[in-house]
Protein backbone atom coordinates (compact mmCIF):
# COMPACT_ATOMS: atom_id res chain seq x y z
CA UNK A 1 0.00 0.00 0.00
CA UNK A 2 1.62 3.56 -1.54
CA UNK A 3 0.84 6.36 0.44
CA UNK A 4 -1.99 8.75 -0.61
CA UNK A 5 -0.24 11.61 -2.63
CA UNK A 6 -1.93 14.36 -0.54
CA UNK A 7 -0.12 12.95 2.51
CA UNK A 8 3.24 13.98 0.90
CA UNK A 9 2.29 17.27 -1.15
CA UNK A 10 3.29 18.99 2.32
CA UNK A 11 6.56 17.79 1.77
CA UNK A 12 9.08 20.55 -0.30
CA UNK A 13 10.30 17.50 -1.97
CA UNK A 14 7.75 16.14 -3.75
CA UNK A 15 7.68 19.28 -5.40
CA UNK A 16 10.22 17.44 -8.10
CA UNK A 17 9.40 14.05 -7.64
CA UNK A 18 8.25 14.87 -11.08
CA UNK A 19 11.04 15.79 -12.29
CA UNK A 20 12.91 12.30 -10.55
CA UNK A 21 10.78 10.10 -11.95
CA UNK A 22 11.26 11.58 -15.23
CA UNK A 23 15.73 11.64 -15.36
CA UNK A 24 15.34 8.13 -13.75
CA UNK A 25 12.91 6.68 -16.35
CA UNK A 26 14.94 8.32 -19.59
CA UNK A 27 18.66 8.20 -17.80
CA UNK A 28 18.51 5.83 -15.46
CA UNK A 29 20.79 8.09 -13.09
CA UNK A 30 20.28 11.46 -11.49
CA UNK A 31 21.80 13.67 -8.56
CA UNK A 32 19.38 15.35 -6.10
CA UNK A 33 20.76 18.43 -3.87
CA UNK A 34 18.19 18.73 -0.95
CA UNK A 35 18.08 20.47 2.02
CA UNK A 36 17.62 18.85 5.67
CA UNK A 37 14.03 18.81 6.11
CA UNK A 38 12.56 18.39 2.43
CA UNK A 39 11.36 14.72 2.66
CA UNK A 40 14.08 13.62 0.55
CA UNK A 41 14.85 10.08 2.25
CA UNK A 42 11.48 9.74 4.14
CA UNK A 43 9.24 11.03 1.27
CA UNK A 44 10.83 10.54 -2.41
CA UNK A 45 11.51 7.01 -2.25
CA UNK A 46 7.68 6.45 -1.54
CA UNK A 47 6.70 8.79 -4.96
CA UNK A 48 8.98 5.82 -7.09
CA UNK A 49 6.96 2.90 -5.73
CA UNK A 50 4.05 3.02 -8.76
CA UNK A 51 6.73 3.44 -11.38
CA UNK A 52 6.68 1.12 -14.40
CA UNK A 53 10.39 0.21 -14.65
CA UNK A 54 10.48 -1.05 -11.08
CA UNK A 55 8.22 -3.98 -11.83
CA UNK A 56 8.82 -7.24 -9.40
CA UNK A 57 11.55 -5.38 -8.23
CA UNK A 58 12.57 -3.71 -5.10
CA UNK A 59 14.56 -0.07 -4.12
CA UNK A 60 17.45 -0.36 -1.86
CA UNK A 61 18.62 3.13 0.01
CA UNK A 62 21.48 2.98 2.15
CA UNK A 63 22.47 5.08 5.37
CA UNK A 64 25.35 6.09 6.50
CA UNK A 65 24.70 4.75 10.17
CA UNK A 66 22.75 1.69 11.47
CA UNK A 67 20.82 4.38 13.63
CA UNK A 68 20.30 6.59 10.30
CA UNK A 69 18.93 3.34 8.67
CA UNK A 70 16.36 2.46 11.45
CA UNK A 71 14.99 5.62 11.73
CA UNK A 72 14.69 6.28 8.17
CA UNK A 73 12.87 3.35 7.73
CA UNK A 74 10.83 3.80 10.56
CA UNK A 75 9.28 7.03 9.13
CA UNK A 76 9.13 5.69 5.67
CA UNK A 77 6.63 2.50 6.84
CA UNK A 78 4.68 5.45 9.00
CA UNK A 79 4.30 7.46 6.01
CA UNK A 80 3.03 4.39 4.35
CA UNK A 81 0.75 3.88 7.47
CA UNK A 82 2.20 0.24 7.50
CA UNK A 83 4.65 -1.72 9.72
CA UNK A 84 8.48 -1.57 9.78
CA UNK A 85 9.20 -4.91 7.86
CA UNK A 86 6.00 -4.82 5.52
CA UNK A 87 6.28 -2.74 2.45
CA UNK A 88 9.22 -0.84 4.20
CA UNK A 89 11.99 -2.64 5.35
CA UNK A 90 15.78 -2.17 6.92
CA UNK A 91 18.43 -4.56 7.05
CA UNK A 92 21.80 -3.75 9.09
CA UNK A 93 24.98 -6.02 10.59
CA UNK A 94 23.33 -8.28 13.02
CA UNK A 95 19.20 -6.64 12.60
CA UNK A 96 16.88 -6.85 9.69
CA UNK A 97 13.36 -6.62 9.64
CA UNK A 98 12.37 -7.54 6.22
CA UNK A 99 9.82 -9.72 4.57
CA UNK A 100 8.82 -10.84 1.17
CA UNK A 101 6.28 -8.17 0.65
CA UNK A 102 8.67 -5.43 1.21
CA UNK A 103 9.37 -3.76 -1.74
CA UNK A 104 11.52 -0.10 0.08
CA UNK A 105 14.48 -1.57 2.17
CA UNK A 106 16.79 0.38 3.71
CA UNK A 107 20.84 -0.54 4.03
CA UNK A 108 23.67 0.61 5.84
CA UNK A 109 26.23 0.63 3.51
CA UNK A 110 28.46 -1.81 3.84
CA UNK A 111 25.23 -4.22 3.54
CA UNK A 112 25.53 -3.35 -0.26
CA UNK A 113 28.72 -4.29 -0.78
CA UNK A 114 27.75 -7.58 0.67
CA UNK A 115 24.78 -8.35 -1.47
CA UNK A 116 27.16 -7.09 -4.35
CA UNK A 117 29.48 -9.78 -3.61
CA UNK A 118 26.68 -12.39 -3.05
CA UNK A 119 24.45 -11.31 -6.23
CA UNK A 120 26.74 -8.99 -8.59
CA UNK A 121 23.80 -8.55 -11.33
CA UNK A 122 21.43 -6.67 -8.03
CA UNK A 123 18.90 -9.09 -9.68
CA UNK A 124 16.33 -8.48 -6.97
CA UNK A 125 16.56 -4.05 -7.64
CA UNK A 126 15.41 -1.75 -9.42
CA UNK A 127 17.22 1.39 -8.09
CA UNK A 128 19.72 1.90 -5.66
CA UNK A 129 19.64 4.94 -3.73
CA UNK A 130 22.97 6.67 -2.35
CA UNK A 131 21.39 9.35 0.96
CA UNK A 132 23.60 11.31 2.46
CA UNK A 133 26.64 10.91 0.15
CA UNK A 134 28.27 13.83 0.48
CA UNK A 135 29.90 12.16 3.98
CA UNK A 136 31.95 10.14 1.77
CA UNK A 137 32.26 7.72 3.75
CA UNK A 138 34.89 4.38 2.27
CA UNK A 139 31.72 2.30 2.22
CA UNK A 140 29.47 4.73 0.32
CA UNK A 141 32.57 5.23 -2.30
CA UNK A 142 33.05 1.61 -2.38
CA UNK A 143 29.44 0.99 -3.04
CA UNK A 144 28.81 3.23 -5.44
CA UNK A 145 32.19 1.95 -7.53
CA UNK A 146 30.37 -1.52 -7.48
CA UNK A 147 26.77 -0.70 -8.17
CA UNK A 148 28.18 1.18 -11.43
CA UNK A 149 30.63 -1.04 -12.26
CA UNK A 150 27.30 -3.45 -12.03
CA UNK A 151 25.36 -1.05 -14.14
CA UNK A 152 28.01 -1.03 -16.97
CA UNK A 153 28.81 -4.35 -16.93
CA UNK A 154 25.51 -6.67 -16.10
CA UNK A 155 22.21 -4.66 -15.62
CA UNK A 156 21.87 -1.84 -18.38
CA UNK A 157 18.23 -1.37 -16.75
CA UNK A 158 19.52 -0.29 -13.38
CA UNK A 159 18.94 2.98 -12.01
CA UNK A 160 20.92 5.24 -9.61
CA UNK A 161 19.85 8.03 -7.62
CA UNK A 162 22.54 10.33 -5.33
CA UNK A 163 21.32 12.25 -2.82
CA UNK A 164 22.51 14.97 -0.33
CA UNK A 165 21.70 18.48 1.68
CA UNK A 166 25.56 19.01 1.20
CA UNK A 167 26.62 17.74 -2.59
CA UNK A 168 29.56 18.45 -4.95
CA UNK A 169 26.79 18.57 -7.41
CA UNK A 170 28.71 19.12 -10.91
CA UNK A 171 31.78 16.08 -10.00
CA UNK A 172 28.60 13.78 -8.99
CA UNK A 173 26.78 14.12 -11.67
CA UNK A 174 30.24 13.73 -13.94
CA UNK A 175 30.81 10.52 -11.90
CA UNK A 176 27.30 9.79 -13.08
CA UNK A 177 28.12 10.31 -17.21
CA UNK A 178 26.21 13.35 -16.94
CA UNK A 179 23.23 12.60 -15.28
CA UNK A 180 20.86 15.11 -14.47
CA UNK A 181 20.76 17.34 -11.70
CA UNK A 182 17.56 17.96 -9.82
CA UNK A 183 17.37 20.65 -7.44
CA UNK A 184 14.98 20.77 -4.00
CA UNK A 185 14.19 23.43 -1.54
CA UNK A 186 13.95 21.94 2.54
CA UNK A 187 11.35 22.78 4.87
CA UNK A 188 13.80 23.94 8.16
CA UNK A 189 12.75 26.45 10.65
CA UNK A 190 15.13 29.74 11.94
CA UNK A 191 17.74 28.65 13.81
CA UNK A 192 19.87 31.26 15.64
CA UNK A 193 23.64 30.68 16.03
CA UNK A 194 25.08 31.65 19.40
CA UNK A 195 28.97 31.69 19.11
CA UNK A 196 30.35 30.62 22.58
CA UNK A 197 34.17 30.64 22.70
CA UNK A 198 35.34 27.71 24.75
CA UNK A 199 37.25 28.72 28.40
CA UNK A 200 41.07 27.92 28.37
CA UNK A 201 40.82 27.20 32.45
CA UNK A 202 38.47 24.28 31.64
CA UNK A 203 38.48 21.45 29.45
CA UNK A 204 35.97 20.31 26.39
CA UNK A 205 33.83 18.56 28.89
CA UNK A 206 33.11 21.28 31.12
CA UNK A 207 33.10 23.51 29.12
CA UNK A 208 29.72 21.70 26.91
CA UNK A 209 28.35 21.30 30.41
CA UNK A 210 28.53 24.69 30.91
CA UNK A 211 26.67 26.18 27.64
CA UNK A 212 24.24 23.21 28.31
CA UNK A 213 23.48 24.02 31.72
CA UNK A 214 23.00 28.06 30.93
CA UNK A 215 20.64 26.83 27.72
CA UNK A 216 18.73 24.28 29.99
CA UNK A 217 17.92 26.98 32.35
CA UNK A 218 17.30 29.84 30.32
CA UNK A 219 15.19 28.05 26.98
CA UNK A 220 12.35 25.21 27.36
CA UNK A 221 13.09 22.15 25.08
CA UNK A 222 15.14 18.80 24.48
CA UNK A 223 18.87 19.68 23.47
CA UNK A 224 21.16 17.74 21.28
CA UNK A 225 25.14 17.88 22.21
CA UNK A 226 27.62 17.54 20.11
CA UNK A 227 31.00 15.90 21.38
CA UNK A 228 34.05 14.26 20.18
CA UNK A 229 33.76 10.66 21.40
CA UNK A 230 32.35 8.28 23.83
CA UNK A 231 34.70 9.37 26.82
CA UNK A 232 34.07 13.03 26.33
CA UNK A 233 30.17 12.47 26.60
CA UNK A 234 30.20 9.78 29.93
CA UNK A 235 32.54 13.13 31.24
CA UNK A 236 29.82 15.35 30.34
CA UNK A 237 27.24 13.48 31.13
CA UNK A 238 28.90 13.04 34.80
CA UNK A 239 28.55 17.09 35.24
CA UNK A 240 25.26 17.31 33.90
CA UNK A 241 23.64 14.54 36.08
CA UNK A 242 25.10 16.50 39.34
CA UNK A 243 24.04 19.93 38.36
CA UNK A 244 20.40 19.15 37.13
CA UNK A 245 18.06 17.74 39.83
CA UNK A 246 14.78 18.45 37.90
CA UNK A 247 13.15 15.42 37.83
CA UNK A 248 11.92 16.07 34.65
CA UNK A 249 15.33 15.56 32.69
CA UNK A 250 16.52 12.28 30.57
CA UNK A 251 19.72 12.85 30.26
CA UNK A 252 20.54 10.09 27.60
CA UNK A 253 23.88 9.20 25.45
CA UNK A 254 24.11 8.21 21.66
CA UNK A 255 27.38 6.94 20.41
CA UNK A 256 27.70 3.66 17.79
CA UNK A 257 29.15 1.52 20.47
CA UNK A 258 25.55 1.18 22.12
CA UNK A 259 22.99 -1.77 21.33
CA UNK A 260 20.49 -0.88 18.54
CA UNK A 261 17.60 -1.01 21.28
CA UNK A 262 19.35 2.03 23.21
CA UNK A 263 20.27 4.15 20.44
CA UNK A 264 16.89 3.99 18.96
CA UNK A 265 15.20 4.90 22.68
CA UNK A 266 17.53 8.11 22.31
CA UNK A 267 15.64 9.33 19.25
CA UNK A 268 12.02 8.72 20.90
CA UNK A 269 10.11 11.76 22.16
CA UNK A 270 10.19 12.49 25.48
CA UNK A 271 7.48 11.49 27.64
CA UNK A 272 4.94 14.08 28.23
CA UNK A 273 5.91 16.39 30.99
CA UNK A 274 9.64 15.28 30.43
CA UNK A 275 12.88 17.07 28.51
CA UNK A 276 16.05 15.12 26.77
CA UNK A 277 19.44 16.16 27.05
CA UNK A 278 20.78 13.87 24.33
CA UNK A 279 24.68 13.51 24.23
CA UNK A 280 25.61 12.35 20.75
CA UNK A 281 28.76 12.11 18.73
CA UNK A 282 28.47 12.91 14.66
CA UNK A 283 26.15 9.97 15.00
CA UNK A 284 23.39 12.26 14.95
CA UNK A 285 24.67 14.83 12.44
CA UNK A 286 22.64 13.70 9.69
CA UNK A 287 19.24 11.66 8.69
CA UNK A 288 17.77 12.10 12.13
CA UNK A 289 15.16 14.29 13.99
CA UNK A 290 14.58 13.60 17.29
CA UNK A 291 11.13 15.05 18.01
CA UNK A 292 11.33 17.98 20.69
CA UNK A 293 14.76 19.06 20.34
CA UNK A 294 14.50 23.11 19.61
CA UNK A 295 18.48 23.69 20.91
CA UNK A 296 22.08 22.18 19.90
CA UNK A 297 24.85 22.52 21.71
CA UNK A 298 27.92 22.34 19.14
CA UNK A 299 31.58 21.70 20.80
CA UNK A 300 32.95 21.81 17.07
CA UNK A 301 34.94 19.03 16.81
CA UNK A 302 34.56 15.16 15.80
CA UNK A 303 36.88 11.99 15.67
CA UNK A 304 38.53 10.30 12.69
CA UNK A 305 40.21 6.91 12.40
CA UNK A 306 43.54 8.06 10.77
CA UNK A 307 45.90 5.50 8.83
CA UNK A 308 49.81 5.29 10.27
CA UNK A 309 50.89 4.08 7.35
CA UNK A 310 54.54 2.80 8.36
CA UNK A 311 52.04 0.29 11.36
CA UNK A 312 49.04 0.08 8.55
CA UNK A 313 47.23 0.75 12.04
CA UNK A 314 44.45 3.64 12.44
CA UNK A 315 45.04 6.24 14.87
CA UNK A 316 41.74 8.10 16.26
CA UNK A 317 42.46 11.83 15.75
CA UNK A 318 40.04 14.71 17.06
CA UNK A 319 39.71 17.34 14.38
CA UNK A 320 37.26 20.32 13.70
CA UNK A 321 34.57 19.63 12.28
CA UNK A 322 33.90 21.54 8.80
CA UNK A 323 31.50 24.45 7.76
CA UNK A 324 28.80 21.71 6.37
CA UNK A 325 28.97 19.62 9.69
CA UNK A 326 28.23 22.46 11.40
CA UNK A 327 25.37 23.66 9.25
CA UNK A 328 24.03 19.99 9.73
CA UNK A 329 24.23 19.79 13.28
CA UNK A 330 22.48 23.11 13.74
CA UNK A 331 20.07 22.07 11.88
CA UNK A 332 19.07 19.51 13.94
CA UNK A 333 17.67 22.13 15.95
CA UNK A 334 15.15 23.45 13.15
CA UNK A 335 13.47 19.91 11.93
CA UNK A 336 10.33 21.16 14.21
CA UNK A 337 10.09 24.44 15.09
CA UNK A 338 12.21 27.73 15.58
CA UNK A 339 15.76 26.64 17.32
CA UNK A 340 18.78 28.01 18.74
CA UNK A 341 22.56 27.06 18.42
CA UNK A 342 25.66 27.45 20.47
CA UNK A 343 28.67 26.94 19.14
CA UNK A 344 31.57 26.74 21.38
CA UNK A 345 34.05 28.49 19.26
CA UNK A 346 34.05 32.37 17.98
CA UNK A 347 32.80 34.32 14.67
CA UNK A 348 36.61 34.34 13.79
CA UNK A 349 37.19 30.75 14.06
CA UNK A 350 34.17 30.03 11.84
CA UNK A 351 35.38 31.95 9.30
CA UNK A 352 39.02 29.63 9.25
CA UNK A 353 36.90 26.47 9.55
CA UNK A 354 37.41 24.23 6.11
CA UNK A 355 34.16 23.81 3.47
CA UNK A 356 34.31 19.96 3.81
CA UNK A 357 36.16 17.13 5.04
CA UNK A 358 38.00 15.01 2.77
CA UNK A 359 36.63 11.90 1.76
CA UNK A 360 37.33 9.17 4.30
CA UNK A 361 39.46 7.04 1.60
CA UNK A 362 42.23 9.81 1.67
CA UNK A 363 43.21 9.25 5.42
CA UNK A 364 41.71 5.27 6.36
CA UNK A 365 43.28 2.22 6.17
CA UNK A 366 42.29 0.36 2.82
CA UNK A 367 42.66 -2.88 3.38
CA UNK A 368 39.24 -3.78 3.46
CA UNK A 369 38.68 -1.99 0.49
CA UNK A 370 41.50 -3.66 -1.52
CA UNK A 371 39.84 -6.70 -0.43
CA UNK A 372 36.41 -6.04 -1.19
CA UNK A 373 37.83 -5.59 -4.80
CA UNK A 374 40.20 -8.18 -5.31
CA UNK A 375 36.94 -10.73 -4.40
CA UNK A 376 35.20 -8.03 -6.98
CA UNK A 377 37.76 -9.28 -9.14
CA UNK A 378 39.79 -5.85 -9.77
CA UNK A 379 43.17 -5.27 -8.84
CA UNK A 380 43.90 -2.21 -9.82
CA UNK A 381 41.29 0.83 -8.46
CA UNK A 382 41.82 2.37 -11.31
CA UNK A 383 39.49 -0.42 -13.48
CA UNK A 384 36.49 0.66 -11.84
CA UNK A 385 35.00 4.60 -11.41
CA UNK A 386 35.71 6.14 -7.83
CA UNK A 387 35.12 10.45 -7.43
CA UNK A 388 38.93 10.38 -7.04
CA UNK A 389 41.74 7.23 -6.80
CA UNK A 390 42.44 5.47 -3.87
CA UNK A 391 46.02 7.07 -2.28
CA UNK A 392 49.04 5.26 -3.80
CA UNK A 393 50.76 4.87 -0.66
CA UNK A 394 47.85 3.72 1.20
CA UNK A 395 46.81 1.11 -1.32
CA UNK A 396 50.11 0.11 -1.81
CA UNK A 397 50.57 -0.45 1.93
CA UNK A 398 47.38 -2.60 2.31
CA UNK A 399 48.42 -4.80 -1.21
CA UNK A 400 51.74 -5.35 0.66
CA UNK A 401 50.20 -6.29 4.20
CA UNK A 402 47.55 -8.51 2.57
CA UNK A 403 50.08 -10.29 0.81
CA UNK A 404 52.13 -10.96 3.84
CA UNK A 405 49.26 -12.85 5.40
CA UNK A 406 48.57 -14.84 2.03
CA UNK A 407 44.88 -13.25 2.00
CA UNK A 408 46.57 -12.13 -1.90
CA UNK A 409 48.81 -13.64 -4.06
CA UNK A 410 51.93 -11.87 -5.55
CA UNK A 411 49.81 -10.69 -8.31
CA UNK A 412 47.30 -9.06 -6.38
CA UNK A 413 44.59 -12.17 -6.82
CA UNK A 414 42.35 -12.93 -3.90
CA UNK A 415 43.77 -16.78 -2.45
CA UNK A 416 41.83 -19.53 -1.09
CA UNK A 417 42.58 -18.21 2.38
CA UNK A 418 41.67 -14.55 1.51
CA UNK A 419 37.93 -15.90 0.61
CA UNK A 420 37.83 -17.47 3.88
CA UNK A 421 39.27 -13.77 5.49
CA UNK A 422 36.55 -12.24 3.19
CA UNK A 423 33.67 -14.39 3.53
CA UNK A 424 34.03 -13.41 7.38
CA UNK A 425 31.87 -10.35 6.96
CA UNK A 426 34.11 -8.70 10.02
CA UNK A 427 37.61 -6.71 9.50
CA UNK A 428 40.80 -7.90 7.43
CA UNK A 429 42.17 -8.85 11.17
CA UNK A 430 39.75 -10.68 12.87
CA UNK A 431 38.60 -12.13 9.16
CA UNK A 432 42.39 -13.57 9.62
CA UNK A 433 42.19 -14.34 13.24
CA UNK A 434 39.03 -16.89 12.73
CA UNK A 435 40.26 -18.50 9.26
CA UNK A 436 43.65 -19.18 11.19
CA UNK A 437 41.85 -20.73 14.30
CA UNK A 438 40.18 -22.39 12.28
CA UNK A 439 42.90 -24.33 10.91
CA UNK A 440 43.90 -25.00 13.96
CA UNK A 441 40.94 -26.41 15.01
CA UNK A 442 40.11 -23.55 17.54
CA UNK A 443 37.69 -21.90 15.90
CA UNK A 444 35.15 -21.24 18.65
CA UNK A 445 37.98 -19.26 20.26
CA UNK A 446 38.78 -17.68 17.30
CA UNK A 447 35.44 -16.47 17.24
CA UNK A 448 35.07 -15.16 20.22
CA UNK A 449 38.40 -13.45 20.00
CA UNK A 450 37.32 -11.61 16.75
CA UNK A 451 34.44 -10.30 18.34
CA UNK A 452 36.04 -8.52 20.67
CA UNK A 453 38.97 -7.43 18.30
CA UNK A 454 35.94 -6.17 15.61
CA UNK A 455 33.96 -4.49 18.80
CA UNK A 456 30.51 -6.66 17.51
CA UNK A 457 30.25 -6.68 21.48
CA UNK A 458 31.54 -3.81 23.09
CA UNK A 459 28.57 -1.97 22.34
CA UNK A 460 27.19 -4.13 25.13
CA UNK A 461 29.97 -4.05 27.57
CA UNK A 462 31.67 -1.34 29.22
CA UNK A 463 34.45 -3.61 30.43
CA UNK A 464 37.95 -2.93 29.62
CA UNK A 465 39.17 -6.17 31.48
CA UNK A 466 39.60 -8.90 28.40
CA UNK A 467 38.66 -11.62 30.22
CA UNK A 468 35.64 -10.32 31.76
CA UNK A 469 34.67 -9.51 28.28
CA UNK A 470 35.09 -13.44 27.17
CA UNK A 471 33.04 -13.74 30.30
CA UNK A 472 30.48 -11.49 28.65
CA UNK A 473 30.46 -13.43 25.37
CA UNK A 474 29.72 -16.71 26.78
CA UNK A 475 26.07 -15.39 27.49
CA UNK A 476 25.71 -14.41 23.75
CA UNK A 477 23.68 -16.37 21.80
CA UNK A 478 24.47 -14.68 18.49
CA UNK A 479 28.31 -16.78 18.87
CA UNK A 480 26.82 -19.75 20.51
Amino acid sequence: MTPEPELLKKYPVYEVAGQVRAALSTHLRAVLSSPTGSGKSTVLPLTLLNEPWLKDRKIIMLEPRRIAAYAVAAQLAHNCSCEVGGLVGYRMRLDSKVSENTRLEVLTEGMLTRKLQRDPELSDTALVIFDEFHERSLQADLALALTLDCANSLRDDLRILVMSATLDVERTSALLDKAPVIQSQGRCYPVESRFVPRRNDLNLSANVAQVALEAYRSESGSMLVFLPGEGDIRQTAEILQKNITDSACNIIQLYGRLDNAVQRAAIEPAPAGQRKIVLATAIAESSLTIDGVRMVVDCGFTKIARLQVQSQLERLETIPISKAGAMQRAGRAGRTEPGIAWKLWSEHEDLRRVENHPPQMSYCDLTNLVLELAAWGVSDPRQLKFMEPPPEAAWQGAVKFLQQFNILDKNNHITTHGKLVHDSGLSVRAGHLIAVAHELNMAQSGIKLAALLDAVDLRKSSSRDIAQMLNDLERDKRLS
